[in-house]
């Protein structure tokens, strides 16, 4: 079989941008259907004549839209980023800052939790049998209700800060970590495991010298998925405690203004920086394949 050609980089970026000039698309038509009752009252009360023209243009012009055209949070994006000091409330990247440092901890301790975890459940049945059924319970509890409490429990204790929004965070990634790392710590098949106790391996080496290797492609999978869901947890963590920085906090101040264009200003910006994240992800997977000299998960055609 001959290899298939590699995809030029312009070829790569073609659908890329078709999607997005489609999304584009779709969001000013939203922003049309969505504005144009509310701009058609407001020609009608300044006593101008509400034809479809104007009714049109303004949809795309309102100070407090039900659906923010693209062009009007791109310019308040510029605005709250560059237009503004750095370390002001009212510069967004500040706000990303307080949440990337929670979403980081939370991150952290989840994953760290959830490889302990899945070593467990892998390696005892009793843990397996007593813990995983809770495990999978804790994540049918709605985050909005357990993360009053959480903050309300931590505070009592004097636990004030970004711990209570980390705790929040780690309580939504390290169930994908758990679940991923159970998965890839059992990839080895039963020939394998015997082979290495043919040798004499004690656990420890069975788990660092083949259980380990095998979880790494599902371990960089989860942890995709737990760094975005890390993310949500510190959002949903700023809004019942009325931060005054954060993403949350953005969210929370533009939901009691009515400033629709400050809340999806926030929304792209925790969208972008979820997404930096799972690339940063990915690249620490490519560097870690290299080292190990294999190829990274789905990158094989």
């Amino acid at each position: 079989m001959t290899p298939k050609a590699a995809v030029s980089p312009r070829g790569r970026a073609r659908p890329v941008t078709g999607v997005v000039l489609a999304l584009l698309a779709a969001w000013y038509l939203a922003a049309l259907l969505g504005n144009w009752n509310g701009a058609a009252d407001a020609l009608a009360r300044a006593g101008a004549t509400p034809d479809a023209a104007r009714i049109a243009a303004a949809t795309m012009a309102q100070e407090r839209p039900v659906v923010p055209a693209p062009h009007q949070v791109f310019s308040e994006l510029s605005r709250s980023i560059v237009g503004v000091p750095l370390g002001s409330k009212r510069n967004l990247l500040t706000h990303a800052w307080v949440t990337l440092s929670a979403t980081l901890t939370g991150f952290a301790i989840g994953a760290l939790l959830g490889i302990a975890l899945a070593i467990a459940i892998v390696h005892l049945r009793s843990v397996e049998a007593s813990l995983m059924p809770w495990i999978v319970a804790s994540q049918t509890v709605p985050i909005l209700a357990v993360a009053p409490i959480i903050i309300v429990a931590l505070g009592a204790a004097g636990v004030t800060g970004l711990l209570p929004k980390a705790v929040i965070a780690a309580y939504l990634c390290f169930f994908p970590v758990t679940v991923g790392m159970v998965k890839g710590l059992n990839a080895p098949d039963r020939l394998q495991r015997d082979l290495m106790r043919t040798y004499s391996a004690s656990r420890p080496q069975v788990l660092t010298r083949l259980r380990w290797p095998a979880a790494l492609p599902y371990l960089f999978a989860s942890l995709k998925i737990a760094v975005a869901a890390s993310l949500v947890g510190t959002i949903v963590a700023e809004l019942p405690t009325g931060a005054q920085a954060g993403l949350g906090a953005r969210l929370l101040a533009g939901s009691y203004y009515g400033q629709t264009v400050q809340i999806w200003a926030a929304l792209i910006a925790a969208s972008v920086l979820s997404a930096l994240l799972v690339q940063a992800i990915g690249l620490a997977e490519a560097a870690t394949a290299r080292a190990l000299g294999t190829q990274p998960a789905g990158s094989a055609r």
